[in-house]
């Protein structure tokens, strides 16, 4: 945990290469490095805008991968090479890498947290499987980036346009019914989570999802986190559910 997780002020970071790797999505290079563990986040701050949570993609230097979805981000996108953001963090509970197989859900944008899970696994020489899910094959997020660290990758799409016509977690389970796995790591819309979680629990898989919600501090102040008893930002974003 950095000494900013405490909430100390913003440091400015300057953008130096911004990639399109999707319709919606920009993948931003910073000038310098905010250590981290994959699943954590930091929180972005543009003056007079506004402050929003990102996974980050890759720490060494800092990365991360941006969707265009609202004020916040489109002014984010609007910005190029040379340009400043601000950045607090990393925040929150990343997550821990166990087994020497592991299966890897990316849902839509979250892609992005398990690319950074995938380097470290990758680093230590894990066999690592990536189930890349979305809508349609423009949404496919990253694939190619898993597929250059070495991952097997097996591509789903809601419409069938690309890989199989299945839902993530759906692709999930045919993965595990041809592969020895021994772990699940998933980051992606609620209901996957949840369909991952109980697919953890058939197999008797250990089994950790990140979860996303709107945040304002990334601390454990304000509780515009606050899911049941927990905050996301505090307690997660990376929950162990196999016990759940």
């Amino acid at each position: 945990m950095s000494d900013y997780s405490l909430g100390g002020l913003p440091q400015p970071y300057t953008i130096v290469e911004v990639t399109q790797e999707t319709p919606r999505v920009r993948r931003y290079v910073f000038d310098r490095a905010l250590p981290a563990e994959p699943g954590q986040f930091v929180m972005a701050w543009l003056p007079g805008v506004d402050e929003k949570p990102f996974s980050v993609m890759d720490d060494q230097p800092l990365t991360l991968a941006v969707a265009c979805v609202g004020p916040f981000t489109e002014a984010l996108h609007a910005l190029g090479s040379g340009d400043r953001v601000w950045m607090r963090g990393p925040f929150g509970h990343g997550f821990r890498l166990t087994g020497r197989r592991p299966l890897l859900v990316a849902g839509g944008y979250g892609a992005a947290p398990l690319y950074a899970l995938a380097r470290r696994a990758r680093q230590q020489r894990a066999e690592v499987t990536v189930v890349v899910g979305a809508r349609t094959a423009g949404d496919l997020l990253l694939m190619e980036r898993f597929a250059a660290l070495g991952c097997q990758v097996r591509l789903c799409t809601d419409d069938g346009s690309a890989g199989e016509c299945l839902l993530a977690d759906a692709a999930a389970e045919r993965a595990l019914d041809s592969l020895a796995c021994d772990a699940l790591y998933a980051c992606g819309p609620a209901p996957m989570l949840t369909a991952i979680a109980a697919l953890a629990r058939r197999r008797r898989l250990p089994a950790q999802v990140s979860r996303e919600a709107y945040m304002r501090c990334g601390i454990g102040v304000c509780g515009s986190c606050a899911c049941d008893d927990q905050l996301i930002c505090r307690d997660g974003p990376v929950f162990d559910v196999t016990q759940d």
